[in-house]
């Protein structure tokens, strides 16, 4: 229903307005909600009866005009300064995590610990993420969006001033707790963007917004790349000025994310006024005291597309995070003294993978061809990198800016694919959820792949090691061949209905509920139409979609009343 107006929401624009077409019900909860419980108010419900046959659309009117509600989706004008918000502090988290790595052997020799130590600091984020994204994403669903943003932007400051005590070379595990105090920042940062995307965002901007947000991770790992060799010059022979440069980066750091956080709090909403898309209109009718969070991961593992996306993604992922990781260390290895052009590569091969990432959102936007970007964008990452590997050697580092760029392009780029891509085959599962669990899987890739390409580059050669990556990126390539695509929150938002849709695992209630709704709000909306231009309506005979749907059997299928039930193996084309 169509809240009331409240003196803190700012006044929409007649621009920025999508009207309603349809009165819509109160129906079923299905992301994660226990199946088979009713609501129990006044408009009341399509309930299961005794054979699995639902209400028939007639009667679904009726109860639509009971309920006397209707849905409006607007845009708000403070997505936009949401968005940037969110961009600017998951930048400055970003920065924190790569600013040692990319000095590894500057902070090796101020520190005096050896470069495994070094590359602790930058694996903290990824140990830390792996037990915590389960209290952090039920802290979403639980608690929301604006606590979870103010946690993440919070931790974030308070980890930046804390390195501003470890500016002594016996004071490495200070600066090892500070990291950890920004790692657990994380967590509360990576699950957001697809949130904030689907929350705020219209269904022909969300990729595009989903795609800006994560660009804000990336440009802060660029700044990474680029601003710490700057800022501070290798100068192993005075360690006085070595710390004088660190602490500028320190200090700077922390002031940028305090602003940071106080305007996370003056900008941050839980949710708009109004729903931005259908399909969050109708998840913001559900109730909420039906929901299990229990419930919506064993969903989530049920559901094998997702799991193929969940081991592709974190392969993708996670060699992303060895590569810069260590990128470093590749550069020396060939170009001794080379440092800031390590960085300068580094930042080449991020700032390629943000325009990939702008590239590729507007292209979904557009086409919405999940699948087919994905896996495109998957294989050209693999030859991007086996063309990186083999040019890394010869002795030009014209080359490997160039060939690092392609890299980058593709592989960073490949990022918010993923979660966009993850929300429309789990919808109405919450997004945090699924993003989440996506990044859990790329911090534990990242972990083994950054500990074992960097055993490769010590004991062997940066080949051997991105050799090994290159490896398990092609079993990425097949996984990722191997899902099928299922849009569900695209055909929400297009009110397409598919009578043939498999419902999950868990039981009928959930998934049966939520494309008999479309169904209804799809035929009223089309009706509608005809009456606004005077076209005269159909039958209930002609009108074939208005019949009710029945369950046919223990497949979980919906499917018309009296249809023929599809043969086996005819689900819809991967």
């Amino acid at each position: 229903m169509v809240e009331d107006g409240g003196g803190g929401e700012e006044e929409e624009g007649a621009e920025g307005e999508m009207p309603a077409t349809a009165a819509v019900p109160a129906p079923q909860r299905c992301n994660g909600f226990l199946p088979g419980k009713e609501a129990e108010d006044g408009g009341g419900r399509a309930a299961l009866a005794g054979g699995g046959e639902r209400a028939a659309p007639a009667e679904a009117e009726a109860m639509l005009a009971a309920g006397g509600g209707r849905l409006e989706t607007r845009l708000s004008r403070r997505r936009l300064a949401v968005l940037a918000v969110f961009s600017c502090y998951s930048l400055v988290n970003a920065f924190q995590w790569i600013q040692y790595s990319i000095l590894s052997n500057v902070f090796a020799g101020f520190y005096g610990v050896s470069f495994t130590q070094i590359d602790w600091l930058s694996m903290v984020y990824m140990v830390a993420y792996v037990p915590l994204i389960l209290p952090a994403t039920w802290l979403l669903d639980a608690r929301g969006l604006r606590l979870t943003a103010l946690l993440g932007a919070g931790l974030n400051g308070l980890g930046a001033w804390l390195k501003c005590a470890s500016l002594a070379p016996d004071r490495y595990p200070i600066t090892l707790a500070a990291q950890a105090v920004c790692a657990v920042a994380q967590v509360f940062i990576l699950g957001l963007p697809s949130r904030i995307a689907s929350v705020w965002f219209g269904p022909t901007e969300v990729s595009t917004a989903c795609a800006v947000a994560v660009l804000g991770n990336q440009l802060g790992t660029a700044i990474g790349f680029l601003l710490p060799p700057v800022l501070v010059p290798n100068t192993p022979s005075d360690l006085d000025l070595m710390a004088h440069n660190i602490s500028i980066m320190f200090y700077g750091t922390a002031i940028v994310s305090t602003l940071l956080f106080f305007l996370t709090g003056v900008v941050f909403e839980e949710k708009p006024k109004y729903p931005p898309s259908p399909s969050q209109a109708v998840l913001q009718t559900m109730p909420p005291e039906d929901y299990s969070y229990k419930q919506s991961i064993i969903n989530l593992f049920r559901n094998i597309p997702f799991v193929l996306l969940l081991i592709s993604y974190g392969i993708m992922t996670g060699a992303f995070y060895s590569v810069s990781t260590l990128l470093n260390q590749m550069i020396v290895t060939h170009y001794e003294g080379e440092e800031v052009n390590a960085g300068r590569i580094g930042l080449t091969l991020v700032v390629a993978g943000m325009v990939g990432s702008i590239i590729c959102g507007l292209w979904l936007d557009y086409t919405k061809t999940y699948k087919q970007t994905t896996l495109i964008v998957y294989i050209l990452s693999f030859i991007g990198l086996l063309v990186f590997t083999f040019t890394l050697d010869l002795g030009y580092l014209i080359v490997v800016f160039v060939t690092g760029g392609v890299l980058g392009f593709f592989m960073t780029g490949y990022l918010p694919l993923g979660f966009e891509f993850a929300v429309e085959i789990t919808y109405p599962e919450s997004e945090g959820t699924s993003s989440g669990l996506l990044n859990a899987s790329a911090q534990i890739f990242g972990i083994v792949f950054t500990l074992i390409q960097g055993k490769l580059t010590t004991d062997y050669s940066p080949r051997a090691g991105n050799l090994f990556l290159c490896a398990w990126i092609f079993v990425g390539i097949i996984l990722t061949a191997l899902i099928k695509s299922d849009l569900r929150r695209h055909n929400v938002n297009s009110g397409i209905m598919n009578l043939d849709v498999k419902a999950p695992t868990v039981g009928l209630g959930c998934t049966g509920c939520l494309w008999e709704f479309n169904l209804s709000l799809f035929s009223l909306s089309i009706k509608e139409e005809q009456e606004e231009r005077n076209i005269p309506a159909l039958s209930d005979e002609e009108f074939d979609l208005q019949v009710p749907l029945t369950h046919s059997g223990p497949g979980g299928r919906l499917r018309a009343k009296g249809a023929q039930p599809a043969p086996p193996g005819s689900g819809d084309p991967g």
